[in-house]
């Protein structure tokens, strides 16, 4: 099973996720835009193939998109280049877009290089405003696509709405509450509620098991519901003086002081030879993490997890992707109607259903797929309805060209701090020093 982490630590799913319904809906993918081949774009025979190149998983093969639009479009083969790891995947881009060469006809985009692409790279893509309807989308997603004159570079995926998955035997065991609104109720003052549940839980904890995975993890949590994280509107970097990193800082050098963490980096093997063994009582959980979870945890553990709302009263993003179209490929009109295909309720709704990323496209929030979900692994978890109502409350955060780095540097200090014992301060100048080598 292969797990792929990203320029914002987070991982895409590799395994199908399971979700039932409420009601049987019929899945209507019909296309949007003609696709059909202009003449510059067609071979002798009028048959053209697109490639879209991407990484980890975007969940269209699963969803069996690429065939079911050769289907919808006999003179149309789409070929997909998949690249492991977006750690990767991204230079090879950047190589690509500034030779102008080897490119596919779609490409994905990570967020946390979305800023980077739009500020210095955007004259490069296609305008995609001009086949899509930026309006379906929840507005601060395509606002990260698009650039100052207006252009819209890329087309949204999934987003990664916060909530908080949780161990409910291991919950009793301690004395914990355990139904999803008692503990969202538990937790509904913030993170710090949340770090004091975890000393509760401590007290009376199974023996071998931790109240989370990672601080790093808890620390993108708590960012990720800032508007204002590492970046300001003007561009300069400002996580130094950010509150929301000075408050995810101090939670996490909290938990790791009260050892309230196993201290396991996200994706790593040690991460998921904890959820194999059980070792973990909650996890920090985007949307897209619930399949992290089933996956690696396995049928022994299935109905003992379950998702609540996350801390807070502010929703919180993260992750999420974008697809786009370079502007020298040979077949951008059809690679355009192909992004506009993809991205289109009904089939970010197949998606969604295939693999359990959550639809950037409001459009699908209303489709059966999505609003009725439940996870079976999850306690029957109403994933739908919890994550839909977290997305359209989710702020406009600034985004800057640096977030990927910056974010994957703070996280190892926290992680230095988890399994070394490194003291904050020193964890913190570490962090700053190295940082600002990186970005200048």
């Amino acid at each position: 099973m292969r797990i792929t982490s990203t320029a914002d630590g987070r991982g895409r799913i590799t395994a199908p996720l399971a979700i039932t319904v409420l009601a049987t809906s019929a899945l209507l993918l019909t296309a949007c835009g003609n696709g059909g081949g202009s003449s510059n774009a067609s071979g002798s025979d009028g048959k053209i193939t697109l490639t879209v190149a991407d990484y980890g998983q975007f969940g269209y093969k699963e969803a069996g998109l690429f065939a079911k639009y050769h289907e919808l479009h006999p003179n149309i083969t789409v070929k997909e280049e998949v690249t492991a790891n977006e750690q990767d995947y991204y230079p090879k881009l950047l190589q690509q877009l500034n030779t102008g060469s080897g490119l596919a006809d779609v490409t994905g985009i990570e967020v946390g290089r979305i800023k980077e692409v739009v500020d210095t790279q955007a004259g490069k893509f296609a305008d995609l405003s001009k086949t899509i309807n930026v309006a379906d989308w929840v507005p601060w997603k395509e606002k990260q696509a698009t650039a100052k004159d207006g252009t819209v570079i890329g087309a949204g995926t999934d987003i990664g709405p916060m909530s908080l998955c949780y161990r409910k035997d291991l919950f009793q065991k301690a004395g914990l509450p355990t139904e999803r609104d008692a503990v969202a109720k538990a937790v509904a003052g913030g993170w710090e509620d949340y770090l004091k549940l975890g000393e509760k839980y401590k007290k009376s904890a199974p023996s071998d098991t931790y109240f989370m995975d990672s601080a790093s993890a808890m620390f993108n949590a708590v960012v990720s519901s800032g508007s204002q994280q590492y970046y300001d509107a003007k561009g300069d970097a400002i996580y130094k003086n950010s509150p929301a990193v000075k408050q995810g800082w101090d939670l996490a050098a909290e938990a790791a002081s009260k050892k309230l963490t196993q201290g396991l980096p996200q994706f790593t093997d040690a991460w998921t030879a904890a959820l194999r063994k059980g070792t973990v009582a909650t996890v920090a959980c985007p949307a897209w993490m619930a399949g992290q979870i089933s996956t690696n945890s396995g049928d022994a553990y299935k109905g003992k997890w379950d998702i609540a709302h996350a801390p807070g009263s502010t929703a919180a993003n993260w992750g999420g992707s974008f697809l786009s179209v370079p502007k020298n490929g040979q077949h951008v009109k059809e690679a355009a109607d192909l992004v506009k295909w993809l991205t289109a309720p009904e089939q970010q709704a197949a998606v969604f259903k295939a693999i359990g990323v959550f639809p950037s496209n409001q459009g699908a929030y209303q489709l059966t797929d999505v609003k009725d979900a439940k996870l079976p692994y999850f306690n029957d978890a109403p994933i739908g309805q919890i994550y839909a109502e977290e997305a359209k409350a989710i702020p406009q955060a600034v985004l800057g060209a640096k977030d990927g780095v910056i974010k994957d540097t703070i996280s190892t200090q926290i992680n230095n701090m988890e399994q070394r014992g490194t003291k904050s301060a020193d964890a913190w100048k570490a962090a700053t020093e190295t940082i600002d080598k990186a970005i200048g």
